[in-house]
């Protein structure tokens, strides 16, 4: 197995890892974090985790190591690694491994340091993030998500998801009725009116954000059916029960709806030692720290519930090239970004 940093994250590119089917990867990365050093394992749940020190500073630095479908040929090309999941998140999670394995032994004797590459974040369950949330009580927690080698996010919104059905009596195409598709793109249609209304004035971050995921009309004999997929973002000021209570409102008592995926909005303070220890960093690599808000969710939302320590997500790569066929990562970022993590955890621990 090659330790350097680019092959090693090359060939954890070319494991395919789709969500729920991450073990062979978790088993690769297992592998390397103990050729490194570190005390290393798969879990119950999969995740490929690892332990560095015996301090009581309590670090947590979870990443995913699932990936967005979609194959994306690995290659090098210039300064770029082509991959899927280069960007979101395997090469954040890389990172965060050649960070800690270039620690001194006396960070260890300050901090433990607790990696989680996790699994299914691509998919509703969160599952690696969910079951390693109990068994770590951490006191700062940095999430592995592309922010720029030199950005540090703070905040993801929050998410649900709605699923509209409408079933009704047939009747001929002449009759004077909405049919059991134009009544759902009529909801539709007034949620959206809703959520423009929220968002006048309102920057990105604090904006709901609607998308339409899917549409389909079901004929079934003597009933008309209709189903209609769509998420909303939510900021902060509108937590998944609030927008449930809004989204019934607006809706006739013939349509039936179910809710999933309800994540919780997350926005964290500016000013913290987790912060404080990553713009030092940034600083000293050569770069000038940016602070970030994502219009996404991520594992922070997940975990926000459950460690309420200061939190940011942290990785290299630009996250337009999440989920799209051209992603990427500039290898010299994903270096830097190492570098970065290795003189903040160092700080954190030594101050």
């Amino acid at each position: 197995m090659n330790l350097e940093p680019v092959e090693f994250l090359k060939n954890a590119l070319m494991i395919p890892s789709p969500s729920g089917n991450e073990r062979a990867v978790a088993e690769y990365l297992v592998e390397g974090m103990e050729q490194m050093g570190l005390d290393a394992w798969v879990d119950e749940a999969d995740n490929a985790r690892a332990e560095f020190g015996e301090g009581p500073l309590q670090i947590a630095l979870l990443g995913h190591i699932d990936t967005f479908p979609g194959e994306v040929p690995v290659r090098i090309e210039d300064d770029s690694l082509y991959g899927r999941g280069a960007v979101d998140a395997k090469g954040s999670f890389v990172s965060f491994i050649f960070a800690v394995a270039s620690l001194l032994p006396e960070v260890g004797e300050r901090m433990t340091i607790h990696l989680v590459g996790a699994t299914e974040e691509e998919a509703l369950s969160s599952k690696g993030a969910r079951y390693a949330a109990p068994q770590i009580q951490p006191d700062f927690v940095i999430i592995g998500e592309p922010s720029g080698w030199d950005g540090i996010t703070l905040g993801y919104k929050g998410r649900l998801l709605i699923k509209a059905r409408r079933e009704k009596d047939q009747f001929h195409s002449a009759h004077h009725e909405p049919n059991a598709a134009e009544e759902l793109i009529s909801y539709y249609n007034s949620i959206k009116a809703w959520s423009e209304a929220m968002n006048v004035g309102m920057r990105p971050f604090d904006q709901v954000q609607y998308t339409l995921r899917d549409f389909r009309v079901m004929p079934d004999g003597m009933k008309q059916v209709a189903e209609l997929l769509f998420d909303l973002r939510l900021p902060t000021r509108l937590p998944p029960e609030e927008a449930i209570r809004h989204l019934l409102n607006y809706a006739p008592p013939t349509l039936n709806l179910d809710f999933s995926g309800r994540e919780v909005p997350y926005l964290g303070p500016k000013d913290t030692h987790v912060t404080r220890a990553l713009r030092i960093a940034i600083r000293q690599t050569g770069g000038s720290p940016v602070f970030k808000l994502k219009t996404g969710t991520s594992d922070m939302n997940v975990l926000a519930p459950h460690w309420q320590v200061p939190m940011v997500a942290y990785g290299p790569g630009d996250s337009t090239l999440d989920h799209t066929p051209h992603e990427h990562i500039k290898i010299s970022d994903y270096l830097k970004a190492i570098e970065v993590l290795r003189i903040a955890l160092s700080r954190l621990a030594l101050g």
